[in-house]
């Protein structure tokens, strides 16, 4: 399972902050976005298309909106789900804002360490969602949750995923690992590289949202009900067509590169290492036998 080194450490510090009642209310917002979502749970399952889509991105909007987060899209602000037509979605692993904000610029199932759907908050809409769960503890089921996988994707379906495997402080990531992306190429579907980065309101680059350490997610809470003025930027980057790598470990890392790319970060994606090839020296021609003069 992997592993990063950010910390407390990585926090940076300055942020402005709102006061203790305004803090207690944005928890009441979100409470009452998620008691919403229970209410309105029969009538996302009765309508279609893009009225259900419709519904879905408020609830998730709401609850960003009820922790005072602004959400801005970069990029195709026009994607959107292509009916019948399923993709790997992919992004940097920050926060449990993450999936939060990707569903509120298009609703999709999710890829989730099955402790997320004992979650408070966030667990019942992930559930309710369609997600498939991952037993972290348990590889031996990995071979058939990436089957079930890429059957969703193969079916049209919308599937995030975070490769790195586990959050970062956002200045800091980790790399894409492969495992997933052989779901996309065995479903032959492409994948929609998303960036995520979290600013203040003078925009500044923050990491106060990040989810990492030991921390538990109710600490996390309350240092972004915390938060005054927090931004978080989604960059749509374009899609990586089928095809386009040889391998699922190309794969990774083109989708890296264009996540790295989209926040302003050089990194070139690791090449195939080719084998090399032995030139034969070229003979050196016979040297001339010098003629004796005779007696």
């Amino acid at each position: 399972m992997p592993k990063s080194p950010c910390g407390d450490g990585c926090l940076t510090e300055g942020a402005p902050t709102v006061a203790f009642p305004r803090r207690v209310l944005r928890f009441a917002a979100a409470i009452g976005v998620i008691f919403g979502a229970f209410l309105t749970a029969p009538l996302v399952l009765v309508l279609r298309g893009e009225s259900r889509e419709r519904l879905v991105r408020l609830l998730f909007a709401g609850i960003l909106k009820s922790f005072g987060v602004k959400l801005r899209v970069l990029g195709d602000e026009r994607f959107r789900a292509v009916p019948g037509r399923g993709a790997l979605v992919v992004n940097n692993h920050i926060s449990w804002l993450d999936i939060i904000a990707v569903n509120a610029v298009q609703p999709m199932r999710a890829l989730a360490k099955k402790e997320v759907g004992a979650w408070p908050v966030l667990g019942p809409l992930v559930r309710r969602g369609g997600s498939i769960f991952l037993d972290r503890e348990n590889l031996r089921s990995l071979p058939a949750t990436m089957d079930g996988l890429a059957d969703a994707m193969r079916g049209g379906s919308l599937v995030s995923v975070t490769p790195e495997g586990t959050t970062w402080c956002g200045l800091g990531s980790g790399r894409f690992r492969p495992a997933t992306f052989q779901a996309a190429i065995d479903g032959g579907v492409p994948v929609r590289p998303l960036a995520l980065r979290f600013r203040l309101a003078d925009g500044r680059e923050t990491t106060r949202p990040a989810f990492i350490g030991p921390e538990s997610l109710i600490a996390s809470l309350r240092r972004v009900a915390a938060l005054r003025g927090l931004v978080l930027e989604v960059h749509v980057c374009p899609e990586i067509a089928p095809g386009r790598a040889s391998d699922r470990r190309e794969l990774a890392a083109l989708s890296e590169s264009a996540v790295q790319a989209a926040l302003g970060r050089v990194q070139i994606p690791a090449q195939r290492r080719r084998r090399p090839v032995t030139i034969p020296a070229p003979v050196p021609a016979p040297a001339p036998v010098a003629k004796v003069p005779g007696p």
